[in-house]
């Protein structure tokens, strides 16, 4: 389902929506795009059960690979929840993570440090890493949009990824 401003959601100034950071591997982050899904917290409900269709979901890189890949440091895509409550996938008998299902933005991959005197989630410079130990947290609508304009050159584009 394409994502489109003025749409099925209740639009950025009519809040109700929210705004999340997802802090997740680049490689798994690819798998998300192209399963059209996301996972949290290593497959844990908790987080993604606080996210609501609509809300939009800017995902950060730590690094290339999991758990040992190169440091990357970026945000690697945004999406868009899609679907009204997260669900269990089957991936062996032993894990059945949580997901939500997601409509990605096209973007470009965007390091971290040229925008991190903008954003305001990063309360201490010094440690701007912080705050993403927590997995999943929100941001402002003023950070997502810096996020948004800088991944894609324009703060309410609304189209999506085919990956």
């Amino acid at each position: 389902m394409p994502v489109e401003p003025g749409g099925d959601f209740v639009d950025k100034a009519g809040n109700g929506m929210s705004d999340w950071i997802n802090t997740v591997s680049r490689d798994h982050v690819e798998r998300g795009m192209r399963g059209r899904f996301t996972q949290a917290n290593h497959g844990k409900p908790n987080m993604l059960r606080r996210m609501a269709k609509g809300d939009w979901i800017v995902f950060y890189s730590p690094k290339t690979v999991y758990p040992d890949g190169e440091p990357l440091q970026a945000f690697t895509a945004i999406g868009r929840v899609a679907d009204d409550e997260p669900y269990q996938a089957e991936m062996s008998p032993d894990f059945q993570p949580w997901r939500r299902n997601v409509d990605f933005l096209e973007c470009a991959e965007t390091p971290i440090r040229p925008l991190l005197e903008q954003l305001d989630f990063i309360e201490d410079p010094a440690r701007w890493g912080y705050k993403f130990r927590f997995g999943v947290f929100k941001i402002s609508d003023h950070d997502f949009d810096v996020i948004r304009s800088a991944m894609t050159g324009a703060a309410a584009q609304g189209t999506t990824v085919s990956p």
